[in-house]
């Protein structure tokens, strides 16, 4: 059974950091994308943060690119979202999700397994 599992969100302040963790599992975690999404109230889910688990390769949105790094650790075939500088407009449900073949990114469309998400606000 393939499971994605968050953990990490919760409440900051601007200026704040949270580092988010997705454990994954019941699939084979090497040479796919896995791909941070978010999604405020009222608004598209959009692609924050994606790597290639083969090559390490990243892609981030232009809103987060300096500030949050997407990394790995494929012995534990976790992902990680290192948030740094966070703004009031990061607020969103954060999802993990894991596609086979990694066309573009930070498409969500793609994307076939999915996290439940986890819960980021940042207050001004």
């Amino acid at each position: 059974q393939v499971q994605l599992v968050e953990s990490g969100g919760g409440s900051v302040q601007a200026g704040g950091s949270l580092r988010l963790s997705c454990a994954a599992s019941g699939f084979t975690y090497s040479n796919r994308c896995m791909g941070w999404f978010r999604q405020a109230p009222g608004k598209e889910r959009e692609g924050v943060a994606a790597i290639r688990t083969g090559s390490g390769t990243t892609y981030y949105a232009v809103s987060v690119k300096g500030r949050f790094t997407i990394s790995q650790d494929n012995a534990k075939n976790t992902v990680y979202l290192q948030m740094n500088s966070l703004k009031p407009d990061d607020t969103g449900m954060y999802y993990c999700a894991a596609v086979s073949i990694c066309f573009s990114p930070l498409s969500s469309s793609p994307y076939n397994y999915w996290g439940q998400g986890t819960q980021v606000t940042v207050s001004s």
